[in-house]
């Protein structure tokens, strides 16, 4: 089977995965609201970056922190993303032939988006305290959580192209930052990430039919981008850009995790391994003060989405969602002395905070 098959089988499956999703109202969740309400977030070691760290992540956009994940925690969801791909464990929107091999599951079923609004050990990881204690350090002390990627690359699988997140997720301004954590060893054979270092001081490459990827569209020599995270590169307009900075290969032993900015151009290379699956788990945020539109849920553009997101850290004066499944969550009352600002129909008003807010932090 050629490589350009592969991928329209993997893109078909994933949006077939998608659809199924986008079906399935909050009505027919199989979890409690309060199923992450007794999380604890106490026994996990903080972290405290330095400004060494952080000024390496602005000059090259992106940096590696090692063991953000304990192992009982790559246990956990290792074990858990077996089960609902045996289909031992079901979740409302995912259905997955029981006739099929493993592999061809793992196969099938290469990414899977959003769970966290499906399955509470999906927000826990999402909200997970050392994954935000990177982000609000690098990016913002306010933090609004946007969506979950599961990533499952089997031998033979094709990569994925010079892209941009932020050309996907749109936030105005543009706060995008991502974390990328290897569930799996990361190799180079099979499949791990390549970092484009230092393109992060590129502009966003738009597409011109979108409003929301508007904000370089005046400068000269910016060109409209068609075909982004296409593996091959003749057709990936981002090629000539990628290629013009070094590669960092984002090796990885379990538990590590990969940040990096919105505008980096990163790809990934097609697993050459015989017997080694990769797997990832992949989250995305943005300053809580930015406008967005993302709401993978729903297929229209143009409206303002914020209060679909989940606030996880800090405060805001936009409107913004709750964990569905009760994750304990930082907020830090700073605009009102026991509210925080929203704005409706044009008018600021203020709406309390119940989330297990924690203003010591």
């Amino acid at each position: 089977m050629s490589s350009t098959t592969t991928e329209t089988r993997s893109e078909r499956a994933e949006h077939e995965a998608l659809a199924v999703l986008k079906k399935v109202s909050a009505d027919t969740l199989a979890f409690p609201p309060d199923a992450n309400a007794n999380f604890d977030g106490s026994k996990y070691q903080r972290i405290q970056l330095t400004v060494d760290q952080f000024r390496f992540y602005k000059k090259h956009g992106w940096i590696k922190i090692p063991k953000i994940l304990p192992p009982e925690d790559l246990k956990e969801i290792n074990d858990h993303l077996d089960r609902v791909l045996s289909g031992e464990e079901k979740i409302p929107g995912i259905e997955i032939d029981p006739n099929l091999s493993h592999k061809d599951k793992q196969s099938l079923f290469s990414r899977i988006h959003q769970l966290h609004r499906r399955h509470p050990l999906h927000e826990k990881y999402l909200l997970h305290p050392r994954v935000l204690d990177v982000i609000e350090q690098l990016n913002s002390p306010d933090v609004l959580a946007l969506q979950t990627i599961s990533f499952f690359k089997e031998p033979g699988q094709v990569g994925q192209g010079y892209h941009q997140d932020s050309y996907y997720i749109c936030t105005l301004p543009d706060t995008l930052i991502g974390a990328w954590v290897a569930l799996t060893p990361a190799t180079e054979e099979n499949g791990c990430l390549w970092l484009s270092d230092g393109s992060n001081v590129e502009p966003l490459y738009p597409h011109d039919t979108r409003e929301h990827t508007h904000n370089n569209k005046k400068l000269d020599g910016i060109f409209n981008v068609q075909h982004p995270s296409r593996f091959d590169e003749n057709v990936n307009e981002l090629f000539k850009v990628g290629k013009t900075y070094t590669e960092v290969a984002g090796t990885a032993d379990a538990g590590d995790a990969f940040f990096f900015g919105g505008n980096l151009l990163h790809r990934s290379h097609t697993n050459v391994s015989k017997d080694s699956s990769r797997r990832a788990f992949t989250t995305h945020y943005c300053d809580a003060r930015s406008f967005t539109t993302w709401d993978p849920d729903e297929a229209g553009e143009g409206e303002a989405t914020n209060e679909k997101n989940i606030l996880a850290r800090g405060d805001t004066h936009l409107p913004f969602g709750k964990p569905r499944f009760g994750m304990p969550v930082e907020l830090k009352r700073r605009m009102f002395k026991n509210s925080v600002a929203m704005p409706i129909d044009g008018k600021m008003a203020t709406s309390n905070l119940t989330m297990n807010q924690k203003d010591e932090h």
